[in-house]
């Protein structure tokens, strides 16, 4: 079954955009990249050209460059090189707007990445590339090609390509976010929503659960894409990530997200994580350790972080204060894996919900300010988000509420003109509004404009 991308129409506009560069596609494992990719060039492109640097594919095109490197050091010499390689590849390639040569596990070889510049401005065809960022900046010998990559980066699936799977969407079109459609309407995404916060989007447990797959089921396929994403990383950290740790890593996470603080200083996230990573596991894991990982899984889109606005300064912004996962499925799996009460993580994953809807809008074209979701702090209270509109210019204090949790200090932040409007972002409502004080289903916070 083709589960429909919002990716797909991304890269639909990058190969229209006149003077494109090449594509770099980047994500996490197991989120569609590769299909996604291969169908775009299937459908679009009158030749497509498939090369994976870790497979039979990679070892035959990178033989292919060392011959010809050989000979051209032995004095022969050729009008195009690049045009050359790809020939001698694929005989019949054709240097042409109509063909594609995508190039996946890109982090495989420095020489290939470091002259994608060349192939664009010598080639007329397109390149698409895909492969492990952390792969690369961990090898000194990749270089940076600045100015000459464009990007997507395809995520697990949100709730709107969710509804899109189940061919639900006209209903979440349809719906107001102010209480004025049917009361079935609600109670059927609501429903949906909670099945979604406990499988996620990853589209392999996506298929599942269409498949009519029990929740057991869906989550028992999100395992197995953590298993592989955990052997991966053993590539990568051999010193302190046999399975068991690493997936210890993944727990404490759960653990600091689910602590009601103020989130860290600067910088102090994996110190916070390091404490109950030595203190539940081993003593003998290093903070630089605990970083390298952090960095590992930031890169390979496992994790995210949030900022903080102290007494609501948009200007003082902190980097790194509030860590969150980048599926909801992980979030939900790890924190029942780490024994957070039931109660306890539908908040926390209703939090996480709503920071990836502001992290979509953070992205270009950007919707919203800063550099990444933030937290506010106000005497002391707290706000879950403080969102600014770029285009409206007015500011809103985010609260992610579950029953009549009233966000004290959200109102004392419209108050005192901290903020111009009080967003409740709740479950189990139909929406409404009051003045500047608006509330509306967390299930609909897409459909929502700052």
């Amino acid at each position: 079954m083709y589960l429909k991308r919002k990716a797909y129409d991304e890269m639909a506009a990058w190969k229209k955009r006149p003077g494109h560069s090449a594509l770099e596609v980047s994500g996490a494992r197991q989120v569609g990249k590769t299909y996604l990719v291969n169908r775009f060039a299937d459908e679009q492109y009158g030749q497509k050209i498939y090369i994976n640097l870790m497979e039979l594919t990679g070892e035959l095109f990178l033989e292919q460059y060392r011959e010809l490197w050989e000979d051209m050091k032995s004095g022969k010499r050729y009008i195009n090189p690049l045009f050359e390689l790809l020939r001698r590849y694929q005989p019949d390639f054709r240097d042409s707007g109509d063909t594609v040569v995508i190039i996946d596990e890109i982090q495989e070889s420095a020489d290939i990445y470091n002259r994608i510049r060349e192939f664009t401005r010598s080639l007329k065809c397109d390149f698409i590339i895909m492969g492990s960022y952390l792969g690369r900046i961990l090898k000194k010998e990749f270089k940076y090609s600045s100015g000459d990559l464009d990007s997507i980066e395809i995520c697990t699936l949100g709730f709107e390509e969710f509804l899109m799977a189940l061919d639900c969407t006209g209903l979440y079109e349809s719906m107001s976010l102010y209480g004025e459609s049917g009361a079935d309407v609600y109670q059927k995404l609501q429903s949906l929503y909670n099945d979604y916060c406990q499988i996620g989007g990853y589209p392999g447990v996506v298929l599942k659960y269409l498949e009519n797959a029990s929740l057991q089921d869906c989550q028992a396929e999100l395992l197995k894409i953590i298993r592989l994403f955990t052997n991966e990383s053993r590539r990568y950290f051999e010193d302190i990530l046999d399975a068991a740790t690493y997936e210890n890593i993944f727990c404490s996470v759960a653990r600091v997200l689910a602590k009601e603080k103020k989130g860290f200083d600067e910088d102090s996230f994996s110190e916070e994580l390091q404490s109950i990573v030595v203190k539940d596991y081993s003593s003998n894991i290093t903070k630089s350790s605990v970083n390298r990982a952090m960095d590992w899984l930031y890169s390979s889109g496992i994790i995210d972080f949030a900022g903080k606005l102290p007494e609501c300064s948009i200007l003082n912004y902190k980097a790194k204060a509030r860590c969150y996962f980048r599926d909801v499925g992980l979030a939900n799996y790890f924190l029942t894996k780490a024994g957070v009460s039931r109660a306890a993580s539908a908040g926390i994953l209703n939090e996480n919900f709503v920071y990836l809807d502001l992290r979509r809008r953070i992205t270009h074209p950007c919707e919203i300010a800063l550099e990444t979701p933030a937290f506010a702090t106000l005497g002391n209270g707290e706000i879950d988000f403080y969102v600014k509109g770029l285009a409206s210019e007015k500011t809103y204090a985010l609260e992610v509420k579950s029953g009549k949790n009233s966000g004290k200090t959200a109102m004392e932040a419209l108050e005192k003109k901290k903020a111009d409007y009080v967003l409740y972002v709740k479950g189990s409502t139909c929406g409404g509004q009051a003045g500047n004080i608006i509330t509306i289903p967390i299930y609909g916070i897409s459909k929502f404009r700052f």
